[in-house]
């Protein structure tokens, strides 16, 4: 490696890509292309840059499959950075064992860091965490320590488990602090706000508080009966009943559980659940159903009983119930709750990241366009869809996860 090449590295292990350039720019073999590209990557042009990824891992040629494979690394890298969930990281994992066989453990490593943070995007949780437990931490530089760190920070909030991911974000800026480079220390401090801003919004007794992603999981580990409007879940301690796939149970369950420990009349439940302006004896008919089967699902934690004018939830034993609500309300809110993190998404990637079809998120991104709740830019697959301003809190609660087991 000469001199040239080794100064543009050192730069960019740094986070002086501009430093960087100037001792390669004007150079096209394979090791200036790969260096140029991963500098064009730190300065957010990320097309220039995969493409000078990919006509440094031609240049090498299959010859040298350990060069081709760091460039395939940096390639999924900027993937993970522009929301493009396909191709380039189903291609780490064969990069990542070229790497172990080669000796080389530290690209290593920092492949098996990406492919965690791929699967944290997309809500696989266990998978993420089983990948962070099989790094050595001692073959990654700083800087990916860092993000080792913001990995299982995230995948801590997302359990709703606030000690864990403030001692992860505490080891995170510790290592951004030695590896020097301002994005990453930014995102460090952008995660801590997160993880101290409201969480979620907490209905009780007839009156809503904002709540701390901490107080989120003293309400999980408490005998308080929540009706969980983040996850679509009715839970008490370890019991949960999901009804994400039952919209008017939901619906019916929150109302009773905003009342507590009043009761709501049927025009008020009809209104709720079916959106009935006028009920008539079908609409009374189908609530009589539609109760006899929440009571049936809510069996394990609450009675439910009929009264003069409506019904009333009645939580076993001396629980209060509880409603917890996200921070901000509205359709299409998982979708907004990705965005949030002011990276611009492919609807390909926002649908494998909720586990929907491409054609069911485009339709919810029209609907968010038009309700200048988003905006997109580029056009056919290079189409990208962010937020015209990002919300100051965080979306732990509403993006792909398992329900949170307390």
């Amino acid at each position: 490696m000469d001199s040239l090449i080794t100064a543009a590295a050192r730069a960019l292990a740094a986070g002086d890509p501009l430093a960087a350039l100037k001792q390669v720019a004007l150079r096209n073999d394979a090791p200036a292309l790969a260096l140029r590209g991963i500098a064009m990557a730190q300065l957010g042009d990320l097309a220039r840059a995969r493409d000078l990824l990919r006509r440094a891992a031609r240049t090498f040629g299959p010859e040298e499959p350990l060069a081709r494979a760091r460039c395939a690394v940096a390639e999924a890298e900027i993937a993970l950075v522009s929301r493009d969930l396909g191709q380039p990281l189903q291609a780490l994992g064969t990069a990542r064992a070229t790497l172990e066989t080669s000796g080389d453990l530290a690209n290593a490593a920092h492949a098996a860091y990406l492919m965690a943070r791929h699967r944290l995007l997309i809500g696989q949780l266990d998978a993420a965490e089983q990948m962070l437990a099989g790094i050595d931490l001692g073959a990654l530089p700083p800087a990916s320590r860092a993000g080792h760190a913001l990995v299982a920070a995230g995948i801590a909030m997302r359990r709703v488990r606030s000690a864990p991911a403030r001692a992860a974000l505490g080891q995170a800026r510790r290592a951004a602090n030695v590896a020097g480079i301002p994005a990453q220390m930014a995102e460090v401090e952008r995660a801590e706000r997160l993880l101290n801003a409201p969480a979620g919004r907490l209905i009780a007794d007839g009156r809503e508080r904002q709540a701390r992603l901490d107080e989120v999981e003293a309400l999980f580990q408490s005998p308080t009966m929540i009706v969980d409007a983040c996850r679509h879940v009715v839970r008490a301690g370890p019991t949960l009943i999901p009804l994400s796939g039952r919209p008017v149970l939901f619906a019916l369950a929150r109302t009773l559980a905003e009342a507590w420990p009043g009761d709501v009349s049927r025009e008020a439940l009809l209104a709720r659940a079916f959106r009935a302006r006028q009920a008539d004896e079908s609409h009374r008919a189908r609530l009589r159903v539609e109760i006899g089967r929440l009571r049936k699902a809510l069996q394990p934690l609450a009675d439910l009983t009929a009264t003069r004018r409506g019904f009333l939830l009645g939580p076993h034993g001396r629980s209060a119930i509880a409603v917890l609500a996200p921070p901000v309300e509205g359709n299409h809110a998982e979708i907004l709750a990705l965005l949030a993190d002011g990276e611009a998404w492919s609807s390909s990637a926002l649908a494998q990241a909720l586990g929907v079809s491409p054609r069911t998120v485009l339709r919810a991104l029209d609907a968010l366009a038009r309700a200048d709740k988003v905006e997109s830019f580029g056009r056919g697959r290079a189409c990208r869809w962010t937020m015209p301003s990002v919300p100051g809190f965080p979306t732990s609660l509403l993006l792909p996860a398992p329900p949170p087991n307390g």
